[in-house]
């Protein structure tokens, strides 16, 4: 039996302020009652031979804050109040799923530090040494030079275990002197995805040099091995998280090109084309769509051809008719739900070029028919809370974590601002800048809070939840695999690049050096592929 929490098991470790007392953060609203089932919200999910449960009370060991730096603090905990270990019956094995180490090695120590520092505690950083057959999990942190007692901690049978990477820097080198300096990163699993089997155990990776793969494998991550996924939600209870969480989606007050449901898309007249079909309306379901296979660019969506004002109408959308897709799928092997939200706008508008002081708003740059953009909630399937929300911004995207989101009034449902014209998600208002913060040169992507908004907790349907076997019934259009607009490629960024020639040269190489980074998107209107031919329908979110 582990014990886990939102942040580590073994040893917690945040980013704290220098010399504050760290503090907790609690959703707006109490979490309700979810609806019965398996094993969903009860706090402890069972990963074949070994059990796992939440921990959510911790004992302070240590912290660490550079006199040089005051950016630089870390904190070190320990779980406290574990619960009673449950034995859990092993079939295949006679090997005992959790063992002692036969030792540790001291991998770094704080104790030479400068002598300003002499009077405070010094923290130890210990890795567990594993029978045959056996891997550590994470690191064990003190504040003495002895060797902590075997008990402290527990190895697990290496069939039981994944492999793990480091993946975020957590602090770069903890030295205050000639010390060898100590560098840390969050872990997670190297096999992620819907179907993949690593489990997230929240422990930290610290080594005195570069994290190389062979240094990684000294420690691993859990595997679920169990095969039912018995923590994820079922039908009703995932209802109940999509109508206690569900984002309410805000549009920039000036958004022309606003959301719609795909079936009035369809039925407003969107047509499919290729070499062969010119102008073939789409049934308001897109039963008559090819369906499956890859995105072969043989077919392709498009707005009437010969029918200007019914196309200035679907490029328009109509918010009463929008919804958010929903797909639902495991994350971390089954001890997390990612539900992705995925918002449909028939149009993507022109971009806004910011040059310095000087806003240019390009006449085609950036735009697109059809737009496709999703956040993702990910859901401790422990207990039921909100863990962290991704949100999709163009070609990448980045988690935010509760503590960093608005909240509608009074509930647990976070905030999300669509982006002006782009529809990039962002957690707070105001303007962010796809380029160069620095030389203030970019693509804007403009965000407010306005009448304009889609509430999610109400305007949903569920598309896809593969875990659940035939229970979701996917909508025909969804197994439409090839591109949801015409293909038209600008002259090498033309209308960029005529701005750019009126500017002075020193300005102009600066540019051209922040345009190179942009996405390929504003090279030309391309309509995208579909929710299901995204990299993260099957895998992880990009972070």
């Amino acid at each position: 039996m582990f014990g886990c929490s939102r942040c580590l098991y073994w040893n917690n470790l945040r980013e704290l302020p220098p010399l504050k007392t760290p503090e907790t953060f609690s959703l707006p609203s109490s979490i309700p009652h979810w609806p019965s089932g398996q094993g969903f919200g009860s706090r402890r999910i069972n990963l074949g031979d070994i059990e796992v449960a939440e921990i959510t009370s911790f004992e302070f060991v240590w912290r660490y804050c550079s006199r040089r730096d005051s950016k630089k603090s870390v904190s070190f905990y320990k779980p406290d109040k574990l619960p009673e270990a449950r034995q859990v019956k092993s079939l295949e094995f006679r090997e005992p799923a959790l063992v002692q180490p036969l030792d540790y090695t001291l991998v770094w120590s704080s104790n030479d530090l400068s002598e300003e520092r002499q009077s405070e505690s010094c923290g130890y950083f210990w890795l567990p040494q594993p029978p045959q057959g056996y891997k550590p999990i994470g690191f064990l942190v003190t504040t003495s030079p002895v060797r902590p007692e075997l008990d402290q901690v527990r190895c697990v049978r290496a069939d039981l275990t994944d492999q793990c990477e480091a993946h975020k820097v957590i602090i770069t080198g903890i030295s205050d002197s000639l010390q060898v300096p100590l560098f840390i990163w969050k872990t997670r699993p190297l096999d992620r995805g819907m179907w993949g089997k690593g489990v997230s155990t929240g422990t930290f990776f610290c080594t005195t040099q570069s994290p190389e793969e062979d240094h990684l494998r000294t420690i691993a991550c859990l595997k679920n091995l169990d095969s039912s996924l018995h923590a994820m939600p079922n039908i009703e209870q995932i209802h109940a998280l999509i109508q206690h969480y569900g984002p309410r989606v805000y549009f920039h007050p000036n958004e022309i090109y606003l959301p719609s449901s795909v079936s009035w898309f369809f039925k407003n007249g969107a047509v499919l084309c290729s070499s062969d079909i010119i102008n073939e309306p789409i049934d308001e379901t897109g039963s008559n769509l090819p369906h499956g296979g890859t995105n072969d660019k043989q077919f392709w969506l498009d707005l009437p051809i010969n029918d200007q004002q019914r196309r200035e109408k679907l490029k328009r959308g109509d918010l009463e008719s929008s919804k958010l897709y929903v797909h639902v799928k495991p994350a971390f092997g089954g001890t997390f739900t990612d539900l992705a939200f995925w918002i449909f706008c028939p149009f993507n508008g022109p971009a806004t070029l910011k040059l310095g002081l000087m806003n240019l708003s390009l006449a085609k740059t950036g735009q697109h028919v059809c737009d496709w953009e999703h956040f993702t909630l990910r859901i401790s399937n422990f207990s039921g809370e909100l863990y962290s929300i991704y949100l999709s911004q163009h070609s990448g995207g980045e988690w935010i974590e509760p503590q960093d989101l608005e909240f509608v009034e009074g509930s647990n449902r976070a905030v999300v601002y669509s982006s002006k014209h782009g529809h990039a998600s962002f957690a707070r208002s105001g303007m962010y800048l796809q380029g160069s913060d620095l030389l203030g040169i970019g693509i804007r992507n403009d965000t407010a809070r306005s009448d304009l908004f889609v509430d999610s907790s109400l305007r949903y349907e569920i598309v896809a939840a593969e875990y659940l076997g035939g229970v979701v019934v996917e909508p025909p259009w969804l197994g439409y695999m090839r591109e949801w607009g015409p293909k038209i490629v600008y002259d090498s960024r033309t209308e960029i690049e005529k701005l750019n020639e009126r500017l002075p040269w020193r300005l102009r190489s600066l540019i051209d050096a922040v345009l190179r980074k942009l996405p390929v998107e504003l090279s030309g209107e391309e309509g995208p592929t579909g929710p299901k031919e995204k990299n993260n329908w099957f895998g992880d979110e990009r972070w």
